[in-house]
């Protein structure tokens, strides 16, 4: 077993960015250098205390170390990062951390392992527009789920958004935005995460910009296709016809602007400076529909700013509440309510039966 481990190890050493040498490895592990080079060349067995710790400081999945398998009920993640001074970082991660763990909490606790199988995502964005279907951004969160399988969850503690995967449960959970548009793109920029296959890569690897450049890709592409932006001459759009293409696409006015000069499409000076306001004043001066009732963009505002679990989610933990089978602290952490809300709602307890009911019961 140890000559499939120690060949394991080192192709996970050798995957490091920045790189760790073998002895500064071992010394964190609170390994002797000598043993370490011998239990890689498979001269002496890793315990599985070392095992655990060489997982942790490698970011590697400790049953793929020990089987050559992945773990198929382990939890990857992708998350967005900032870019600053030519670094990508998240640093709110660790106190996310928390939030992230209460989310995978409630999926293990109502599902059964094999009681849910995912469909595969499509492999392209245009594919997974055609999949999503027309309009998709008037309910992008719904026609994620109905029709690539993928739950969504909206808390306010989060410091930026991530997209989890464990065992067959793919979810995006959001940061809470009034800023619509900022939702939109953090669900499709997380899409294309998934659909890349980046969950669980990113930090061992150091392909931090890679994977947020092509995610980034994957979601300009998806939200505003180069196929239906080249044909429309940018120098002449009315005011109105363009709020109505910010509106219909979903994004942000900044967003629009960097697309088509990423894309090298020329755009008028007037453009130009509508796109510089912000979205929501683009939208009140200018979008044809602004006057509607109820207020679509206010709607919006507030869609994007409430907490939000999937309702088969909160349905399975309504069940098993009922049955007895779970208390009431996740489904209240997920609706933002005290636990004592469901006290009318929890089964009686069962009292102890004496022994002379007992055999008046069954008759004997």
């Amino acid at each position: 077993m140890n000559d499939e481990i120690g060949p394991r190890v080192r192709e996970s050493i050798q995957a490091l960015d920045p790189p760790l040498t073998h002895r500064d490895l071992s010394s964190r592990i609170g390994m002797m250098p000598d043993a370490f080079s011998r239990s890689l060349n498979g001269q002496r067995a890793f315990s599985s205390i070392e095992l655990a710790e060489l997982a942790e400081a490698l970011g590697a999945d400790l049953h793929y170390l020990i089987t050559g398998s992945p773990d198929p009920n382990r939890v990857t993640v992708a998350a967005r990062h900032d870019y600053d001074d030519g670094k990508w970082s998240n640093h709110g991660q660790s106190w996310d951390q928390t939030e992230l763990d209460n989310i995978t909490l409630a999926y293990r606790q109502v599902y059964a392992e094999g009681s849910f199988v995912a469909p595969s995502l499509p492999g392209t964005a245009h594919e997974m527009r055609e999949a999503l279907g027309d309009d998709f951004v008037r309910d992008f969160i719904d026609r994620l789920e109905l029709k690539a399988g993928i739950d969504v969850v909206r808390i306010p503690k989060l410091s930026t958004t991530y997209s989890l995967s464990f065992g067959p449960h793919k979810v995006i959970a959001l940061r809470s935005t009034p800023n619509w548009f900022n939702e939109n793109w953090a669900l499709a920029h997380e899409l294309g995460h998934l659909v890349l296959g980046h969950l669980g890569d990113g930090e061992r690897t150091g392909t931090f910009h890679r994977h947020e450049m092509d995610a980034n890709a994957f979601a300009a592409e998806l939200l505003m296709p180069a196929d239906e932006l080249r044909p429309l001459d940018w120098t002449e759009v009315a005011p109105a016809e363009l709020a109505d293409r910010v509106w219909g696409w979903g994004v942000s006015s900044k967003a629009l602007f960097n697309r088509l000069r990423f894309l090298r499409i020329r755009v008028s000076e007037p453009v130009h400076k509508l796109l510089a306001q912000p979205t929501q004043r683009l939208l009140r001066d200018h979008w044809l529909d602004v006057e509607k009732v109820p207020d679509q963009i206010t709607w919006r505002m507030e869609s994007s700013a409430k907490r939000r679990f999937p309702y088969a989610l909160q349905e399975a933990h309504y069940k098993s509440m009922d049955t007895g089978r779970l208390g009431p602290d996740t489904l209240s952490w997920m609706l933002n309510v005290d636990p004592g809300t469901f006290s009318d709602d929890l089964p009686e307890p069962v009292s102890d039966i004496s022994d002379d009911d007992l055999i008046e019961a069954l008759g004997i």
